[in-house]
């Protein structure tokens, strides 16, 4: 008989090394967050800011791709990073697509469509752990009601 070793998984050691650039994963996300919002909130005010464009193109690139991203836990982080990138542009694309095509197309609007269309995504995210939990409650409770 043959004992086999399991490894165990390096992102415990990786969060537990000492020493500079272990906390710099929450300080870029808080940062494009800070940048994105800042892009969303020029854009929607009609800023003459200069950074207004790239920092709504950010947001527009962005908010999708942290829903989308989010939604696809079980890649590796480089193909769950180009994947939620080409998600997001083809919603940005969609959504200008669908606005061109119903003649309601305008700057503001794609910007709010965004904001929806990612909101809505990033909660159906955070909500389908709650949905697969009740339906473990209403299974056991089936059980021991059958029993």
């Amino acid at each position: 008989m043959q004992t086999i070793w399991l490894k165990t998984s390096s992102t415990a050691d990786e969060r537990a090394r000492p020493g500079p650039g272990r906390d710099l994963g929450p300080l870029f996300a808080g940062a494009a967050t800070a940048v994105a919002g800042t892009g969303a909130l020029l854009a929607l005010t009609d800023s003459g800011a200069s950074p207004r464009g790239p920092f709504a193109l950010f947001f527009l690139l962005a908010a999708p791709a942290a829903a989308i991203g989010l939604a696809l836990r079980g890649l590796d982080p480089f193909a769950r990073v180009l994947t939620a990138l080409a998600g997001a542009v083809a919603l940005d694309m969609l959504i200008a697509q669908g606005m061109l095509a119903i003649h309601r197309w305008s700057w503001r609007g794609g910007i709010i469509a965004v904001t929806v269309i990612s909101l809505l995504l990033l909660l159906l995210v955070l909500l389908r752990p709650v949905e697969r939990i009740l339906e473990l409650i209403h299974r056991r409770a089936g059980k021991t009601s059958s029993s």
